[in-house]
């Protein structure tokens, strides 16, 4: 996910998007506890989803205020 997919949504879709990510995100977590987890570089990229979404809905609620 890019910042500019990101900026380009508007906050309720973020909101829907940061819910699955972190989701899946947990889903992750168990997998890499039950040694399940292949894909050890999503773990990252999830996070950083997550970081991003919370960065820009932030940043808009700062603007709004």
């Amino acid at each position: 996910m890019k910042i500019e997919d990101v900026r380009a949504k508007n906050s309720d879709e973020l909101e829907t998007e940061l819910m699955a990510l972190k989701k899946e995100q947990f889903n992750l977590r168990f997998q890499r506890a039950t040694g399940q987890l292949e894909n050890t570089a999503r773990v990252r990229s999830i996070r950083r989803g997550v970081a991003r979404i919370k960065t820009i809905l932030q940043q808009r609620s700062e603007k709004s205020s």
